[in-house]
């Protein structure tokens, strides 16, 4: 029995349509999981590859996380799940982040939406004893000057992963998460389009690049699989080493 095979699995990833959530979603969908995906944008087509967008197989829905009310009416295109990966997230620049409205959006995206979506799949996952997993990042972990409803989101995502993982227990979900380094995706576009900036960057990490959203795949295998049968409540940090620098 091969335990990283998800045939006959159906898996949901929010914010799979670009990035590392997009990576992950053809990570199952390559071990034979029937992949569903969550964006922003009115059609899967309105998505170019050379965004990093590859939504070749997948089923796409528009869906817009911020709007709670909608989330817990929306009738799902599936009846079954399995895996239900949390990969969306925002960030804002030019200390616009230091503002009431932007804060909130931040906090919206990419905190709150992720207990609406986990709450909206609560029964599926617990009728077929599956997994949540949450991405944060290494923000979680450490100080990030100039986004402080970043830093607040992602330190709330590994807390709540926490506690959803001790609460959801005896439902039978398994919740987990991964805190990605600095992967170089549209987010993190304002260090990976300026040269300097980047290799810079690069000589902080102890393996000397940056992540790619592919790295980030093996570790969402292995969390929703049978090999981490006994993990709960934990966030893997996959980030090349950087926050041990």
């Amino acid at each position: 029995m091969n335990d990283l095979d998800f045939a006959h699995k159906t898996v949901l990833v929010v914010g799979g349509s670009s990035g590392i959530g997009n990576a992950i979603a053809q990570g199952f969908r390559s071990r034979g999981a029937e992949v569903h995906v969550w964006g922003t944008r009115t059609a899967a087509t309105d998505y170019a590859a050379d965004e990093g967008c590859d939504l070749t197989g997948l089923h796409y829905s528009r869906v817009d996380v911020s709007d709670f009310d909608a989330i817990e009416a929306l009738q799902p295109t599936f009846s079954t799940l399995d895996v239900l990966v949390l990969s969306q997230g925002i960030v804002l620049y030019g200390r616009r982040e230091f503002e009431m409205r932007g804060f909130r959006q931040i906090i919206d995206v990419n905190l709150n939406s992720l207990m609406a979506c986990s709450l909206k799949f609560h029964e599926m996952l617990q009728a077929s004893r599956g997994s949540i997993i949450v991405l944060s990042s290494m923000a979680g972990f450490r100080s990030t000057k100039g986004n402080p409803a970043y830093n607040a989101s992602k330190a709330g995502a590994v807390g709540l992963t926490r506690t959803l993982g001790e609460a959801w227990a005896e439902d039978g979900i398994r919740v987990n998460g991964i805190a990605p380094g600095l992967v170089a995706t549209k987010l993190t576009k304002v260090t990976t389009d300026h040269p300097k900036r980047r290799e810079a960057t690069e000589q902080r990490v102890p393996l000397k690049r940056l992540g790619q959203p592919e790295d980030m795949v093996g570790t969402a295998l292995y969390l929703a699989s049978p090999l981490s049968s006994y993990m709960v409540g934990q966030t893997l940090i996959v980030d090349g080493g950087i926050t041990l620098a």
